[in-house]
C-alpha cells in the first residue's frame, strides 16, 4: 500500500487499505484459531499422555500377575516333580535292598521246587499205525502226574533216571 501510495488515485488507496485492513483481520483471525488449536492439541496431548500413563501402569500390573503366576505355577511343577524324584528314588533304594538279598542258586533252586513236574522226562511217542485194522479198543491216557522231591537229572545220555518207552506202567496205551 506505502508503494502503491504515490502512483495511485484516492480511491484505488481506500480499495487497498480496505484490503489491507482485511488481511490484518484474517492474519489475527488465522492467529487466534491457530492459537486455539495449539492449546486444544495441549490439551489432548496431556489427556493422551495421562491415557498412555495409566494404559502402560495396568499392561505392567498384568505382565506382573501373568509373571508372578506363571512362576507360581513353575515353582509348584518342579515341587511335584521334585518329589516325585524322592518318592521314586525311596522305592529305587528298596528294590536295591530287596536285590542285595537276592542269591541266584536259592532262587533257581526255589522255582525248581515250586514248579516240577516230576523226575523224569516223558518217554518218546512210538509210531502207530492207523492204517492198520487192529486198533480197535486202544484207549489213549496219561500217567497220573508223579511229584518228587529229587533234583533233576543230570543231562547224560543214557541215565536210569530218565523214561523209556519200555517201562512198565509208562505207557499210554491201555489194552
Amino acid at each position: 500500500m506505502n508503494r502503491s501510495a504515490t502512483t495511485c488515485s484516492a480511491k484505488q488507496q481506500e480499495k487497498l487499505y480496505a484490503k489491507t485492513q482485511q488481511a490484518k483481520q484474517a492474519a489475527e483471525e488465522a492467529d487466534r484459531i491457530y492459537s486455539q488449536n495449539v492449546s486444544v492439541l495441549g490439551k489432548m496431548r496431556e489427556e493422551w499422555l495421562n491415557e498412555h500413563v495409566k494404559a502402560c501402569e495396568f499392561f505392567e500390573k498384568q505382565e506382573v500377575e501373568r509373571i508372578n503366576t506363571l512362576r507360581n505355577i513353575v515353582w509348584t511343577h518342579l515341587n511335584h516333580l521334585s518329589q516325585q524324584c524322592v518318592s521314586s528314588d525311596e522305592i529305587y533304594e528298596e528294590v536295591r535292598k530287596s536285590l542285595e538279598q537276592c542269591n541266584i542258586q536259592e532262587d533257581i533252586e526255589h522255582f525248581v521246587n515250586l514248579r516240577r513236574t516230576g523226575d523224569k522226562p516223558p518217554a518218546p511217542i512210538p509210531y502207530e499205525n492207523f492204517y492198520n485194522n487192529q486198533r480197535s479198543g486202544v484207549v489213549r491216557s496219561l500217567p497220573p502226574p508223579r511229584r518228587a522231591a529229587a533234583p533233576p537229572p543230570p543231562a547224560a545220555g543214557n541215565d536210569p533216571l530218565y523214561s523209556t518207552v519200555a517201562e512198565p506202567g509208562y505207557s499210554i496205551l491201555r489194552y
